[in-house]
């Protein structure tokens, strides 16, 4: 049996944080599920990757496995695109099913180099108390017989409080702040290595600008939060202000299905993800790009189909890490603004049809320009695969995502007719659209069409290709438009 092994070094220090082959590296984390649109938790092994190539293209360096071990395929993944992890044991306890369950972990998962921490538990009713210190004490005793070479941590919601499991485990992890507790208990603290385990919860829904319960929707501006949680920009730049905090893991990369927040019934997703569940990104993903990643960003939203709204203010906001974004409307210059880190720029524009342009300055140069146009309506559908083709041998897929395009070939964001797909040479795993309040199907049974909705302008299907090397072809048509079909090869 041959094992895939990685070389390298890393560290945790009480001010300084992490360290990676002697380098600092501040963890730009999220919390993930194993769940995506259209398959569930049934997880094909080249999705897995893609969802992690979607998060890196955010600044996204590291993943937590909440709330239970990550399936291995995952973890090789993350060894090749160099995305780290917190590994995540699913209960804590002593019992020999759990002790068993805990040592399967390490010993199946200590050889990928990806892995910088053991997290033997989350959010357990007993965790600050005396039985719990004494039950992390035996789990943190087996880890550290199984693999001394890695720190041992423990996703605690207790704020402040240093009881229970935290007194037993290797680095203190902060299930969400509040920022008295997190800069009280360092002061009290100094010498234990601190880190944000999760935190966020923003919430959000991609190409939507006002909440609106009955759709199960939330403004995709970073403005909405659960009591527990808090937006974007406030806890980042907290966590980037204070170099002895190793850096966060954000809840969530891609919203999941389940827990429904803030609306119950009909919403059938979460909200929080940085991507919907299709791995489409919101708008707070290029927040998240802008200072995670050191790529000139310059993102602009809302869309610009308001329709109806002539002459009434619309919110403007700019993610970018420009030094200066000056916005235009039709050429006309609405004022230049001075980014501060960490932050955004936001202007209210009576609406006008036509051309909203940012520019970014640094140095007091022109670096960088981006364009929102009012489109026309849907004249065809544009069908894009991750990749120009696939393995044969019935495993690989492709991720087709399906947008709605005006006769310029511009997107169209408002767009939400349905599709109805076909394919030949290969078969559809199932469809998507990111709409956290959406009943329709993900599969269908054999014999029936597939068909799917577009939600603000996208959909996505999961195509596998057959055993045999051939053509696969993707075909799909809506209501008034011409049809519209992909080639993916199977090779």
């Amino acid at each position: 049996m041959a094992t895939s092994f990685g070389v390298r070094t890393i560290r945790f220090d009480k001010d300084r944080g992490f360290f990676l082959n002697g380098q600092r590296l501040e963890l730009k984390g999220v919390c993930d599920h194993q769940d995506h649109a259209g398959v569930g938790s049934a997880i094909p092994d080249r999705l897995n990757e893609w969802r992690l190539e979607q998060l890196k293209k955010y600044g996204v360096n590291a993943l937590r496995t909440s709330h239970n071990p990550p399936t291995p395929e995952l973890l090789d993944a993350a060894d090749r695109l160099g995305i780290l992890v917190m590994d995540e044991h699913r209960i804590i306890g002593s019992s020999p099913e759990i002790l068993g369950q805990l040592r399967r972990l390490v010993e199946r998962d200590r050889n990928h180099p990806s892995v910088i921490m053991w997290s033997i538990g989350n959010e357990e009713n007993i965790q600050t108390t005396v039985q719990a210190a004494s039950i992390a004490k035996t789990m943190v005793r087996l880890v550290r017989a199984v693999d001394p070479s890695r720190p041992t941590t423990y996703a605690a919601n207790q704020g402040n409080r240093d009881t229970g499991v935290v007194t037993e485990v290797d680095l203190r992890g902060f299930n969400y702040k509040n920022i008295s507790d997190i800069d009280t208990y360092r002061q009290d603290h100094p010498d234990q290595i601190l880190f944000g385990s999760e935190e966020a919860s923003t919430l959000s829904t991609r190409g939507v600008y006002a909440n609106d319960a009955g759709r199960a929707s939330m403004s995709a501006y970073d403005v909405n939060k659960p009591n527990w949680g808090a937006i974007a920009e406030d806890w980042w730049s907290f966590y980037d202000a204070r170099p002895w905090l190793a850096g966060a893991f954000v809840w969530t990369g891609f919203d999941y299905r389940g827990e429904p927040t803030p609306y119950k019934w009909p919403g059938i997703s979460s909200q929080f993800g940085i991507l919907d569940t299709c791995g489409f990104p919101k708008d707070i993903a290029f927040y998240y790009q802008a200072w995670w990643t050191d790529q000139p960003v310059l993102h602009l939203f809302p869309h610009w189909n308001w329709a109806g709204k002539e002459g009434q203010p619309i919110d403007v906001w700019a993610f970018s890490n420009a030094e200066q974004v000056e916005l235009l409307l039709n050429g006309r210059s609405l004022g230049r603004q001075t980014m501060k880190k960490d932050s955004h720029l936001e202007w209210k524009v009576p609406y006008q049809p036509g051309v909203l342009e940012a520019r970014g300055y640094r140095g007091g140069r022109l670096s960088q320009t981006t364009r929102i146009e009012t489109t026309g309506a849907p004249a065809k559908l544009l069908l894009t695969s991750d990749r120009p083709a696939i393995a044969a041998g019935g495993r690989d897929i492709a991720i087709v995502s399906i947008a709605a395009v005006d006769a310029q070939g511009r997107i169209v964001p408002t767009a939400n007719a349905r599709v109805d797909f076909e394919i030949e040479g290969g078969r559809i795993l199932g469809v998507g659209n990111g709409d956290p309040g959406s009943h329709e199907a993900d599969t269908f049974a054999a014999g029936r069409p597939w068909t799917r909705s577009l939600f603000n302008g996208y959909a996505q299907a999961i195509v596998q290709g057959a055993r045999t090397p051939g053509r696969v072809v993707l075909r799909a048509t809506s209501s008034g438009l011409p049809p519209a079909e992909l080639e993916i090869p199977a090779r």
